[in-house]
């Protein structure tokens, strides 16, 4: 059946029949298009179009689709019910404690980043045993207190990203590897490969890495050849695991095909290359950058829930989201009673109901002088 619908009533899912449009004023190839994302509407909305005619045989009605509210509220409740799942394991340390040690380390592995990037340019060769001792360091206390460096992470300046991302993803990938159990020495093995998971952007113009507007076809077809550069680096890289490989090569491959180098599909996509295409994008989204802002955490994994099955693996991403919490540490909350605050640890008992560091009341309108925990279970 074909109905005419006010642009404002598209959901994805649907199947556009008509844009009720000229050709030569709206962006698209053709007047016949599926709704696959947000975006398409947001493009015919700007446009300056009102009405479309759908295709209900084709795709969804409108009265069969939710809102995005509708939606949204769905995956929040679902990505509740899967961090409920995760026993909080007691940590060694406070994070009072360990966040003095973590400063430290996180200082010098971005440092250490930007001068293997540097060695990398010059045509030196990658110092494994170095990068192993750096990583070391961020397994100690991941061990001792994940929550400091996973804290610590999201503190970053703009311009060093492509460095304190290197350090970031190591940090989410060593965490969520010691949350599936793997032992001491495999995740060794995982650190490092996450460590130098962008090594190869060392080889792409800095003013592309760096540019603040939109990337040209042309420059991002550059930009993907990062990971063929990495590859090359650490075959070339005497001692480096077919992990680390593993995690250099497939960080942009997803699921269903859509990713790069190669486009793998399903499970030619190893277990480690699956595991980072999630880490590597939640990190992405979570961090500023010279030409996006931030969006928060709990965003960030809705955002990740949603492509389970299709660009990443169903499973995983579930486990992901048990091991960080639907609130992750770092993120900001608001509290019914107006107090803002950023979680900084989990309650042993309920992942929902996190210990969260009170910085702000927003009824006073002033900044808490002593920061103060408090306990939401």
């Amino acid at each position: 059946m074909i109905k005419k619908i006010k642009v404002k009533e598209l959901r994805i899912g649907m199947f556009i029949h008509d844009i009720n449009c000229k050709w030569l004023r709206h962006p698209f190839f053709g007047n016949s298009i599926k709704v696959t994302s947000d975006k398409i509407v947001e493009k015919i909305i700007k446009y300056g179009i009102e009405d479309v005619y759908i295709d209900t045989e084709i795709g969804i009605d409108n009265v069969d689709a939710p809102t995005r509210e509708e939606a949204e509220k769905a995956i929040y409740g679902k990505l509740h019910d899967a961090a409920k799942e995760k026993p909080v394991k007691k940590k060694t340390v406070s994070l009072d404690e360990e966040i003095i040690t973590a400063k430290k380390i996180k200082s010098e592995a971005v440092q250490a980043v930007h001068k293997i990037m540097n060695d990398v340019k010059l045509g030196k060769q990658i110092e494994k045993a170095k990068v192993e001792s750096l990583v070391d360091n961020i397994l100690d206390s991941v061990f001792r207190n994940e929550d400091a460096l996973l804290a610590l992470g999201k503190l970053r300046k703009i311009n060093e990203y492509v460095h304190s991302h290197s350090m970031s993803v190591c940090v989410l990938m060593s965490t969520f590897a010691k949350h599936l159990g793997f032992d001491s020495d495999l995740i060794r093995e995982i650190g490092v490969g996450a460590m130098l998971h962008d090594v190869g952007t060392a080889k792409i113009a800095p003013e592309i890495i760096n540019k603040t507007s939109a990337l040209t076809e042309a420059e991002f077809e550059m930009v993907k050849k990062h990971v063929d550069h990495g590859r090359y680096l650490l075959e070339n890289t005497p001692g480096i695991s077919e992990i680390a490989l593993l995690l250099t090569y497939q960080h942009h491959e997803r699921l269903d095909g859509s990713g790069y180098p190669i486009g793998l599909e399903g499970d030619d996509i190893s277990q480690f290359g699956k595991a980072i295409a999630i880490v590597d994008v939640y990190d992405a989204l979570t961090t500023k950058r010279c030409y996006k802002g931030w969006i928060s955490p709990t965003e960030a994994l809705r955002i990740i829930y949603e492509k389970k099955g299709s660009e990443f693996d169903k499973e995983l991403v579930e486990k992901f989201i048990r091991c960080l919490g639907v609130y992750p540490v770092g993120s900001l909350v608001s509290l019914e009673s107006g107090l803002l605050g950023f979680v900084v640890s989990h309650n042993e008992d309920s992942m929902l109901e996190p210990i969260v560091r009170i910085v702000y009341d927003t009824k006073k309108e002033s900044i808490i002088t002593f920061p103060y925990d408090v306990d939401l279970s």
